[in-house]
């Protein structure tokens, strides 16, 4: 379980800040015990939505409980973000239900084994980086997003209960926010869930508790049979569930990991974390039947309200949830679910990015950013699925860049004093958005024989812009002109020379 920071390579990569390693917060009895307490409470905020997340999905509560186990003790070692927890998620959850709800539960060892498959080869292979593409605005939507579907999430836990839930309600929101003004030297979270569940046992309060959830005792589950053929008719079964579970799971497993790194000011190998997710889903498959991803919510409990930083504290959250799902499941069926709410509550209030929603931040913000902005979260909160909000935002912001630099090309005709030539300067990115318009800047019959094209501040960026400078040569020698393209950069003058009179 090591973690080695990467060398610097530059100046800017120097600035950026290495998280501490496993072996410093080893030696480290107060770093150690931040870590560690940070797990349990980290631990005891998965359960609850694990649990819900299996009856989503059609299997067994411990199947999804001892997935979140393998799935954190794997990524601890593996994985290229520190202190992030990957378990048994919702949106994995919501991608396999209809596949065991039309074939059956024995199609999903294969359809997972395949997913992690397609997961290793995307970090092989580099692919991970597409994430930097994502637009800020598509950033901050997807984080105000989340921030609503935990707090909703945790709605239902308040409404229709015995009226004792709501005292309860109180006293953890009272520990969580009041503690850390006297000490933080053990998570607010863990106390607030510790006191509430004591004082509910002692006083044998009847309130909504995890047990009610879901049954999670008994043994452990044991490896994973393999109950159909491994041929073509199989494939054609799981294949789209299995791409569909190493997409979303990946969307949601990187964004993660970008909001930790801006969060902790640290950097991730997402490469990494990529592909480590595909070996831990596999042996998750194996050893449990379900695959998951990051978990979003409890990763900032994690990191922002019990301070982690390192593996220890996801390699302590897998091992605790062991240890409840086995030797104390009779204990953790007792955790009233009202305390566990309240916190995730706090979490996803403090999740929203407010500044993002100010007015006078909206008033400063281009329209197209907010726009996108706004649509990432209402498509999220319509869908439940973040992974399609991302691909909605993603899409529009590349809708509204392209047709912003579309019109960012400048066409300016000059004609010399003798009449015999003219002169186009063109400035601007050319490719499809912006160069169709091109072939209409031109006076194709009003101008001379001699026409020249200055390219200079222009450059060529696809096949679209050479198929339109030929069309505009043609134009021309329809008129009996000669037309020179002159000014290229070296990169646009050899895709130039290699497509021009090809397409």
């Amino acid at each position: 379980m090591p973690q080695r920071p990467t060398p610097a390579t530059s100046s800017a990569t120097a600035s950026i800040p290495t998280p501490p390693t496993v072996r410093a917060t080893l030696r480290s009895p107060k770093a150690l015990s931040v870590e560690v307490l940070a797990g349990v409470v980290t631990t005891l905020a998965l359960i609850p939505e694990v649990i819900s997340f299996s009856i989503i999905a059609g299997v067994d509560p411990k199947v999804s409980l001892i997935a979140s186990v393998v799935l954190a003790v794997s990524m601890s070692f593996l994985g290229g973000r520190s202190a992030m927890i990957t378990a048994a998620a919702g949106a994995v959850a919501l991608v396999v239900a209809p596949l065991v709800k039309d074939h059956g539960v024995e199609y999903l060892l294969p359809a997972v084994l395949l997913a992690g498959l397609v997961q290793i080869l995307f970090g092989v292979t580099g692919l991970a980086r597409l994430m930097r593409f994502i637009p800020r605005s598509v950033m901050i939507g997807f984080v105000n997003a989340l921030g609503i579907l935990i707090f909703v999430a945790q709605v239902p836990h308040l409404v229709n209960v015995p009226w004792l839930v709501y005292p309860l309600f109180a006293l953890t929101v009272l520990i969580v926010l009041g503690l850390p003004r006297f000490t933080k030297v053990v998570p607010a979270p863990l106390v607030s869930i510790v006191v509430v569940t004591a004082i509910a046992m002692l006083a044998h309060l009847a309130v909504p508790t995890v047990g009610d959830q879901g049954d999670v005792s008994g043994g452990l589950p044991g490896i994973t049979p393999l109950l159909v053929p491994l041929n073509l008719e199989t494939l054609q079964i799981i294949w789209p569930t299995a791409l569909s579970v190493a997409f979303v799971g990946l969307v949601e497993t990187l964004l993660t990991a970008k909001l930790v790194d801006d969060i902790t000011d640290t950097r991730s190998a997402k490469g990494r974390e990529a592909w480590a997710l595909g070996i831990a889903n596999m042996l998750a498959g194996l050893y449990g039947g379900i695959a998951g991803c990051a978990m979003i919510g409890q990763t900032v409990v994690n990191v922002k309200l019990g301070r982690a930083r390192t593996r220890i504290s996801t390699f302590v959250a897998g091992v605790f949830l062991l240890l409840l799902v086995t030797a104390l499941s009779g204990l953790m069926e007792q955790i009233p679910m009202v305390a566990l709410a309240a916190v995730m509550m706090i979490v996803a209030i403090t999740t929203v990015n407010w500044h993002s929603v100010r007015p006078a931040t909206l008033k400063r913000m281009p329209v197209p950013e907010t726009v996108v902005m706004v649509i990432t979260v209402a498509v999220v909160v319509a869908t439940h699925n973040l992974a399609i909000g991302i691909a909605a935002g993603v899409v529009l912001a590349m809708v509204l860049f392209a047709r912003r630099v579309a019109h960012v090309v400048t066409v300016e005709r000059v004609l010399a004093g003798d009449g015999l030539s003219v002169r186009y300067a063109v400035s601007g990115p050319l490719f499809f958005g912006s160069s169709n318009d091109l072939v209409e800047q031109f006076s194709y019959g009003v101008d001379p024989a001699v026409v020249d094209v200055d390219l200079a501040q222009a450059q060529i960026w696809d096949a679209s812009t050479v198929a339109v400078l030929d069309s505009v040569e043609t134009k021309y020698r329809q008129h009996g002109a000669t037309v020179t393209f002159h000014g290229l950069d070296e990169r646009s003058r050899a895709m130039h020379g290699r497509l021009t009179g090809q397409l």
